[in-house]
């Protein structure tokens, strides 16, 4: 059977039949059966002999063959154990590919342990090698995954991943753009280079989800990370202010670092900054987002 056959509805409709099931809606199960998204899904992300790619979200190998092609080492995760049994007979044989039954994540904060230390074991093999993610993210974890692999000390280098328009749309929001400028937009750009590269619609996945989809970049800005005095702060700073983000940054400082810092000292910092302390979190840009991050942490941390 050739590739294009493996991909097209009629072929995964008959292999799920045979076997008994059906895709899961609860897992984000909506695999992509359009062979041309799934070559420039692993075209756009430039694999080479010195990548460990991770994949998470296998389904049935289609685009694990894809990338097996050019990359030293595939790591892919898959959680449904029918699925796997399907994706373990497709890729049987491919030696460069660990196929691993298992939930990429640990909890929502933290990525699965046992399949980072597989991703480390392949990248220890050689100093020159580097990390990408690679993937049909199922909807529920996308977030979840691509924050976590952004606040890890992996050397990764690259993501291109299909996931939710919404969701692409609020990773690239821009200020004062309305809801889709949250927490996640803040801590993402503040480390990354983000690309909307072509939005999808639900004909290319089977079973159809009621949404659109999108293919996303991403890439590591390290003048931008390293600007960032302490990211597990920052990190922690942005979600807080934005639990409450109709309210005034002002208001939502004093209620994320209550007990820390009082209110004398927040005002002395915004008027530092320049940052009026009626403004809402979603007015402010990335960057003074960084700068306000750095000067509370230094006021916390004075002998720093």
């Amino acid at each position: 059977m050739n590739e294009a056959d493996r991909q097209t509805r009629t072929h995964l409709t008959r292999l799920f039949s045979q076997h008994g099931f059906f895709p899961r809606g609860d897992l984000g199960q909506n695999f992509l059966i359009d062979l041309n998204i799934v070559r420039y899904v692993a075209d756009q992300a430039f694999i080479g002999p010195d990548d460990v790619v991770l994949e998470v979200g296998t389904g049935t190998g289609g685009l694990t063959t894809f990338l097996a092609r050019e990359a030293a080492a595939v790591v892919t995760v898959e959680y449904d154990e029918n699925v796997f049994g399907l994706a373990k007979q497709m890729l049987d044989g491919l030696r460069n590919v660990t196929l691993i039954n298992a939930d990429a994540l640990k909890s929502k904060n933290t990525l699965n342990p046992d399949v980072m230390a597989v991703v480390e074991e392949k990248l220890r093999e050689d100093p020159d090698r580097k990390l990408k993610l690679v993937a049909n993210l199922p909807y529920d974890v996308a977030t979840p995954v691509i924050s976590n692999l952004v606040a890890s000390e992996l050397p990764w280098v690259a993501m291109v991943v299909t996931i939710q328009l919404e969701l692409a749309q609020r990773m690239a929001a821009q200020p004062k753009s309305g809801s889709n400028y949250g927490a996640l937009t803040i801590w993402l750009q503040s480390q990354c280079q983000i690309k909307l590269l072509k939005k999808l619609g639900p004909q290319v996945f089977w079973p159809r989800p009621n949404v659109d989809s999108a293919i996303l970049s991403i890439r590591p800005d390290r003048a931008r990370r390293a600007a960032i005095t302490d990211r597990a702060f920052f990190h922690e700073l942005v979600r807080d202010v934005f639990t409450q983000r109709r309210k005034h940054l002002r208001v939502g400082l004093c209620s994320a670092l209550k007990g820390r810092l009082d209110r004398d000292a927040i005002d002395r910092v915004l008027a530092e900054l320049g940052i009026k302390p009626e403004v809402r979190a979603e007015q402010l840009e990335v960057e003074t987002f960084v700068a306000l991050s750095n000067r509370l942490h230094q006021e916390l941390s004075p002998s720093e």
